[in-house]
């Protein structure tokens, strides 16, 4: 009978996302033809994971060489809500004779697919896998497989090696992985498949987790199960000769792939992955060349701008030889890299005040907008082939995004007098790609106004401080609309940005560039300046320009073990290249310099706690343009601070894992001693939940290394660890890490219900833990409900509830919700299955 047949070789669920909560599922499988193979499956049942089922028919079957069949099954299922999901496809059985599956006949083949329903990271679809898992190896020979996984959204994939299913979708009994000379691994970020090297012959089946993320949260994984075919044979495979490539948007795209054999059989060479499954691509692969021992083929694909992405296409070449023995393959996953076009025609124009840029609009119309980045003096930039977007180490930051297609200028008010400012622009394609940055260009702005110099403390007091203030007069003033005279207007604030400026002085001689400020504070604040000029010419009087703002550089600290760090506060349109640090000399009674810095602090080490030590800074500075003096010196004010421990230690390097049988975390962590060694405990903080507070539940004696800590609302919780220091100094938290590994409600297959007192009630194996309540039901064949309860014990005698009878032997249904302490909070898993009754009471008049 079909129920016991024996054919299943390979298989995967996808689906595709039809509206907000509607789902086209296909389920595909690879099976077992040929002589002894009958079984057919022209339907299949799957689990939704919402607690129902349905049955799915064949769309397709396509008989394939080597005794293979692929079968596809297509259906839609809308889910109630929101919510995490495991669709589940079990069927009786996989093949005969899989070397690392035990008794393999008699095994219930199970592939799944998880998905996430969560409307706030929008719609989501499966990566498709257009490499068929099927394949044939030889022992002593690397194999290579890739599953070809393109993904519509543009979502980033993960791959992992994990156990084959069985019934309920659990991890195979006894399973083991391929033994391999060397390894057996998968390339977490390629797909790369390498079993290096196969070392018996036979049949064997691997599962591959493939992941799938979007913004750092996963969003749904694929179990894939494969099957490989091992064959003693002197036979090896062929090599495929291609690398990753990069070309421009609606370029089309030509290259070359060539593959040789080592025993001079001739190759087939084909092609799968992502240039064939976009909607729509024009992409092909022709085979040119076919000799002994060669081939080549040519691939073209016109590409397009609504191809333009981050993550490249994978395409996976597929070399197999024609060997009298086996037939063997080479499969090379070359990375396609489509790039945005360059902005182009970029135009600055500047004046007093502001640097205006235009551009064209780029040559691809699915551009959402434009990145502008900006420095001081040019960077000589030119980006090398595929080089996208702005480089970090280049220098310049991005100061605006210029939202839509057709928005093709930019203003930049933030510019000041007396530097060169450059521009680069890049265009920004949906998923947040940048194409080419444009050529870069740069202006200055017109010296219109004065561009203030100095602001620089003569004298450190409470009450009677001065500060001197200077400025470059200006030298291109437009004298057709401001014919003069002119004024200048000094303002004054306390802090950095003037957020409060009072007028301080007037000066009329356009030659009188200088000002000292007296008795004002200069030990405890600092200062900052402005500069307004003014057509001072009667009946006709207005502002020329807007000025700048700049402050005097002052000092503060930050208190150390032995050392003080002097922080340089500060805010000038020039740039200040470097800084001497000055400290009081006791015996030279006068301030002695100690070191230079291009970084806006220092560290002075070596020190004594408990002592005060006096310092004072010189900056030197300037503006990207000539005409200005140059270097532009100012000075500190004076200030002092002791010197004591202040500085936290390192925090550790932290690990937990899980230990679900005897229910405890497992903390421990490493010290990494470069900050200071005198740590005398740790502290470990615990939240159960991922969004939850953290508190502090143990302090460690620091010549530990590790923690037992039994939890007591569930095996879901997040942790990080901190240092504590001699001097009570606690370090930053280590990286924070969450766990949620532990499931524990499982419920069994068959019970007896018979009074032996040797399983007479359906209940869950025991122990399990941080279960709240659970909503079981639980039918019969025809769909009768027979009992049902929210006791997470269940304690079912095996009587109908209705009528208190004995149910008669057979396979029962269940549905159950398991309400459970989770990462989140309480969460609704889903469980389904059957119970086998066996051994019940067997008369008549007792049954349901």
């Amino acid at each position: 009978m079909d129920v016991f047949a024996t054919h299943n070789r390979a298989g995967e669920i996808t689906y595709r996302q039809i509206s907000d909560l509607t789902f086209e599922i296909t389920i595909i499988t690879y099976t077992a033809t040929g002589p002894g193979w009958t079984a057919d499956r022209p339907e299949l049942e799957i689990q939704w994971g919402d607690n129902t089922t349905s049955i799915l028919p064949r769309v397709e079957k396509i008989n394939l060489p080597h005794d293979f069949r692929r079968n596809k099954y297509i259906g839609t299922h809308t889910y109630p809500g929101p919510g995490v999901y495991v669709i589940v496809v079990e069927d009786p059985n996989r093949n005969l004779g899989v070397n690392n599956i035990p008794n393999s006949v008699n095994t219930i083949f199970s592939i799944s697919t998880t998905m996430l329903i969560n409307p706030t990271l929008g719609i989501n679809n499966t990566p498709i896998l257009t490499q068929p898992p099927v394949d044939k190896a030889a022992v002593g020979q690397i194999f290579t497989h890739n599953p070809g996984a393109y993904d519509p959204d543009g979502d980033s994939l993960s791959y992992k090696l994990t156990i084959c299913r069985a019934e309920n979708g659990n991890p195979i009994e006894g399973y083991t992985f391929p033994a391999a000379s060397n390894s057996l691994t998968v390339n977490e970020i390629t797909g790369d498949l390498v079993w290096d090297a196969p070392v018996y012959p036979g049949v064997y089946n691997i599962a591959m987790l493939i992941e799938e993320w979007r913004k750092e949260i996963k969003i749904g994984q694929i179990i894939r199960d494969m099957q490989i075919e091992v064959f003693n044979t002197n036979n090896k495979p062929p090599i495929i000769n291609a690398t990753d490539i990069c070309i421009e948007a609606d370029s089309l795209l030509t290259f070359t792939i060539t593959a040789t054999d080592p025993n001079n059989d001739s190759i087939r060479l084909s092609a799968h992955g992502a240039p064939f499954e976009i909607p729509g691509s024009a992409a092909s692969l022709n085979q040119i060349v076919s000799e002994p021992g060669y081939a080549k083929a040519e691939f073209t694909w016109q590409t397009e701008c609504d191809y333009v992405r981050k993550q490249a296409y994978n395409l996976n070449i597929k070399a197999e030889d024609n060997n009298s023995t086996v037939s063997l393959v080479d499969i090379k996953s070359i990375g396609i890299s489509i790039v945005g076009p360059k902005v182009e025609n970029p135009i600055i124009s500047a004046t007093t005040n502001e640097i205006s840029l235009v551009w064209d609009a780029n040559y691809c119309t699915n551009v959402i907008g434009y990145n502008i980045y900006r420095r001081i003096t040019p960077s000589g930039f030119e980006p090398d082939f595929c080089e996208v977007g702005v480089p970090a180490d280049l220098g310049y930051t991005k100061i605006a995004f210029v939202e839509g297609y057709f928005n093709t200028s930019y203003n930049d008010n933030s510019a000041s007098q007396g530097n060169e400012y450059c521009y680069l622009i890049t265009a920004v394609f949906p998923d947040k790609a940048e194409g080419y940055a444009s050529d870069e260009i740069c202006a200055v702005l017109i010296r219109g106004i004065p561009t203030i110099t100095n602001v620089s403390v003569n004298t450190t007091d409470d009450t009677n401080g001065e500060i001197y203030i200077a400025w470059s007069k200006p030298t291109e003033i437009d004298i057709g609309e401001a014919p003069g005279p002119y004024q200048y207007v000094l303002y004054r604030s306390e802090g950095y940005f003037g957020e409060n400026l009072i007028e301080i002085a007037t000066i009329n001689n356009i030659d009188d560039t200088s000002f000292v400020d007296t008795n004002i504070d200069t030990r405890n604040l600092p200062w900052s300046y402005k500069v307004e000029f003014y057509n001072n010419q009667p009946g006709n009087k207005f502002l020329i320009g807007t000025p700048h703002i700049a402050s005097s550089v002052y000092i503060d600290f930050k208190q150390m073990e032995n050392a003080l760090k002097l922080n340089f506060n500060k805010n000038t349109p020039w740039v200040n290249s470097e800084y001497t640090i000055y400290r009081y000399s006791d015996a030279l009674v006068a301030f002695d310099s100690i070191g230079t810095t291009n970084a806006n602090s220092y560290i002075d080490k070596g020190l004594i706690n408990g002592t005060e030590y006096c310092y004072l800074v010189r900056s030197s500075g300037a503006y990207s343009v000539e005409g200005i003096i140059n270097p532009i010196i100012n000075f500190s004010q004076e200030n002092c601070e002791e010197a004591i421990d202040t500085t936290p230690p390192c925090p550790p390097d932290m690990s937990v894992t899980s230990t679900c049988d005897s229910v405890y975390f497992e903390i421990a962590w490493n010290y990494n001693d470069t900050c200071y060694n005198d740590v005398k405990e740790y502290r470990l903080y615990y939240s159960p939940y991922i969004e939850g507070d953290h508190k502090l539940i143990h302090t460690i004696n620091a010549n530990s290394n590790s923690y037992i800590f039994y939890p007591e609302l569930g095996m879901a919780g997040c942790f990080y660890m901190t240092a504590v220091d001699s001097f009570n100094n606690e370090s930053s938290m280590s990286v924070r890490t969450c766990l949620d590994d532990c499931t524990y409600y499982e419920l069994p297959n068959v019970f007896t219900p018979n009074n032996d007192g040797m399983h007479d009630l359906f209940q869950p194996f025991f122990p399990y833990y941080f279960v709240e309540k659970i909503n079981i039901q639980i039918f019969n064949r025809w769909g009768q409900l027979m009992f049902e309860t929210e006791d997470p014990d269940i304690n079912w005698d095996g009587r109908n509830f209705k009528n208190g009878r004995i149910v008669s032997d057979g396979v029962y249904y269940y549905i159950c919700d398991v309400y459970e302490q989770r990462l989140t909070g309480i969460e609704v898993r889903h469980l389904n299955g059957f119970v086998h009754v066996f051994n019940s009471i067997d008369t008549k008049s007792m049954q349901e």
